[in-house]
């Protein structure tokens, strides 16, 4: 696998992942709202002050949309969220679904977790406080200049203008791909707390389509200090509770991760390409057609009332090309081919890069 490659991916999953995670994302004002006037800052010195920012205190709401083009909506049901922060590594967060309600509760020491519908309680203890020193090995500045000059091999990266976001000014720091790039996105736009350097806002918007295929942000946001008791956690009457920590954990545990890790290693996962036109290519353990009868028993030999083929052509199509045949799935920022020999392909790319990627692995 290539390093540099893979790691340029998982760093930009990771930005994202970490921003709605942390739920430091913001809703627009008024539409009539004029910008506010701020001082100039360059794309430089906006990153690395991102970087140096630590969370205060505060508490919101944030909710997400999402317009991939999927038949599904990936996100129906959980698609909000109330957060606090105490500005000293403890949050909390409740989550509600349809018909149940998630809380997450950091407490300094032990993340708890607790599922209203099933009344269970996950404890999870930590050993060292995790912060990005210790997690990175760089302090945050050089981690900034470092994570900009990466992206700036395959992107523009630039200050454009101001927005307003849940009252609070804020810069538009805009990441877009290179002309030489072959990708689905147009651009990523990330809203900075002017004051704090906070992400505010995090749109991902894909090329032909007006409207953001991924909006993450906060429809009430108030910084200031929180009631210490939020951060404190006490199991509900009758929960049942579960413990993990994270050295010792259970055998069947660890033989679950090295599980997984078989599995990916049995994939031959491989990248190919660079920047925004990466591809992960893999190979699944056995050709489509095998793996599809296996779906349509239940392990014991017997038939299930459930067209798995169907279900594939609802959700892409029949395509077929020098690879052989398969299908391909398609949204707004992201195409899958797979093939009937079990090869899988996928990126922010369109369908022939998946072909051709297909076409350099064996």
């Amino acid at each position: 696998m290539n390093t540099k490659k893979t790691a340029l991916a998982v760093a930009g999953a990771g930005v994202l992942a970490g921003v709605v995670g942390l739920g430091i994302l913001a809703v627009p004002a008024g539409a009539d709202e004029p910008p506010p006037v701020l001082p100039s800052i360059t794309a430089e010195q906006l990153v690395e002050s991102v970087a140096n920012a630590k969370i205060p205190a505060l508490n919101g709401k944030v909710s997400a949309q999402e317009n991939l083009g999927l038949p599904i909506k990936v996100l129906d049901g959980m698609n909000s969220a109330t957060v606090w922060a105490d500005g000293q590594n403890r949050f909390r967060a409740t989550v509600p679904g349809r018909t149940s309600e998630r809380t997450l509760v950091e407490d300094g020491g032990t993340l708890w977790t607790w599922d209203s519908q099933k009344n269970t309680v996950t404890k999870h203890s930590h050993g060292q406080q995790a912060t990005p020193e210790n997690l990175a090995g760089k302090d945050p500045a050089t981690l900034g200049k470092d994570l900009l000059g990466l992206v700036r091999q395959y992107s523009d990266v630039k200050v454009d203008g101001t927005a307003r976001v849940a009252t609070r000014p804020a810069y538009e720091l805009v990441v877009t791909p290179k002309p030489t790039e072959r990708t689905l996105l147009r651009e990523v736009r990330v809203a900075v707390d002017s004051e704090t350097r906070l992400p505010l806002r995090l749109q991902v918007l894909a090329n032909g389509q007006a409207d953001p295929a991924l909006k993450v942000e906060f429809t009430e946001l108030t910084v200031g200090p929180q009631d210490a008791k939020l951060f404190q956690f006490t199991p509900p009457q009758g929960a049942t509770v579960k413990e993990r920590t994270d050295a010792g954990k259970p055998h069947n545990e660890a033989e679950g991760r090295k599980g997984l890790q078989d599995f990916v290693s049995g994939l031959n996962l491989q990248t190919v390409g660079d920047g925004w036109d990466t591809t992960f290519v893999a190979k699944l353990p056995g050709d489509l057609n095998s793996m599809l009868g296996q779906a349509r028993g239940d392990g014991n030999g017997k038939a299930r009332d459930m067209d798995v083929t169907s279900l594939l052509k609802s959700f892409g199509k029949e395509v077929s090309g020098p690879y052989g045949t398969g299908y391909v799935f398609s949204t707004k920022v992201a195409t899958a081919l797979v093939t009937t020999d079990g090869r899988v392909a996928v990126g922010a790319v369109p369908e022939q890069v998946l072909v051709e990627a297909l076409g350099q692995v064996k």
